[in-house]
């Protein structure tokens, strides 16, 4: 196979698994404050010193812990909006929500780029590694969806009985740039288990925010990762080579470039966009919301008018 080696029925069965659970763990949260403690705050703590035990681990390295304490943090902000009215006394505070993205997107970038100049070619953290051009070019195409986060200014949380954290201005182009860039980047930098970490997870959060939780990718995205980053950490080699889990994949160079162009190209496309909508209509990319008025945003922006009318 061009991406991946052979993928046998029970794993393509366990990869459904993998992806049922992220999303009806993600619907739970979802649907329960005292889940959201449970999971976000109650069971890391009970669990970082089976991770520090871990720590010897051939199959983590720095950008595990980073990544695992970031993705919590992101729900902890997430939650403070979603289930008490402090942001809206001090609206100072929606920005730390494209700040914990913003974060994410440099850790990856700089692992990206550790890959690409040390050269990882062999086994590194447990993992078979190759690197190369593609390194660069998906390292650049993550800088520029870092650039292109917007309209967090109009982020809110919805007042039914599911607290919702909605960004309207994130749109479908915006997601789907984030979860290719993503999945080119775990495919590269993460190998070992790009085929559960890389797409799994991604659609995890892509599915809900496309189909019947539009406005929700970012909450869903810190959320599953939370999850996914916790069992990684608490069970290392359950997916790891040598598993009978694992799925290897293709190491083919050509499969990288592919991932990485389109990554940088699905990017670029979404810069040309903003940039185009910012200058039509005259906007600040840091204070307006930027795909206002569009169909997205009005289908996003729907749930805000469903709770203030309930």
């Amino acid at each position: 196979m061009f991406f991946f080696e052979a993928i046998p029925w029970y794993n393509a069965m366990i990869w459904l698994v993998v992806l049922s659970l992220l999303i009806g763990l993600n619907e739970l949260v979802r649907a329960s404050k005292w889940a959201s403690i449970a999971f976000f705050i109650v069971l890391p703590v009970i669990l970082t010193p089976i991770w520090i035990f871990h720590d010897a681990s051939d199959v983590t390295s720095w950008f595990h812990w980073v990544k695992v304490y970031s993705a919590l943090a992101g729900c902890l902000i997430y939650m403070v909006i979603r289930f008490t009215n402090y942001h809206i006394k001090h609206k100072w505070y929606l920005i730390l929500v494209p700040a914990i993205l913003a974060l994410n997107i440099v850790e990856a970038i700089a692992r990206e780029l550790q890959v690409g100049i040390i050269g990882f070619n062999g086994i590194v953290d447990g993992m078979q590694y190759i690197s190369g051009g593609w390194n660069y070019i998906n390292g650049l195409a993550g800088l520029l969806n870092l650039l292109l986060i917007c309209g967090w200014v109009g982020i809110y949380a919805t007042r039914g009985k599911r607290k919702d954290m909605i960004w309207p201005d994130q749109t479908r182009l915006f997601i789907v740039a984030y979860a290719v860039w993503n999945i080119s980047y775990v495919y590269s930098c993460a190998p070992g288990n790009a085929f559960y970490s890389g797409l799994a997870l991604n659609m995890a959060a892509v599915i809900p925010a496309f189909f019947w939780a539009k406005g929700t990718w970012m909450q869903n995205r810190a959320q599953t990762l939370s999850f996914w980053m916790m069992w990684v950490m608490t069970f290392p080699y359950f997916f790891a080579v040598g598993s009978i889990f694992n799925v290897s994949v293709s190491y083919n160079p050509a499969a990288n470039w592919t991932l990485a162009i389109i990554s940088l190209a699905l990017n670029v496309g979404l810069a040309v966009w903003q940039v185009y909508r910012i200058v039509k209509y005259r906007l600040h990319p840091l204070k307006d919301e930027i795909f206002a008025g569009t169909n997205e945003y009005k289908l996003a922006n729907a749930t805000r008018e469903t709770t203030e009318a309930s």
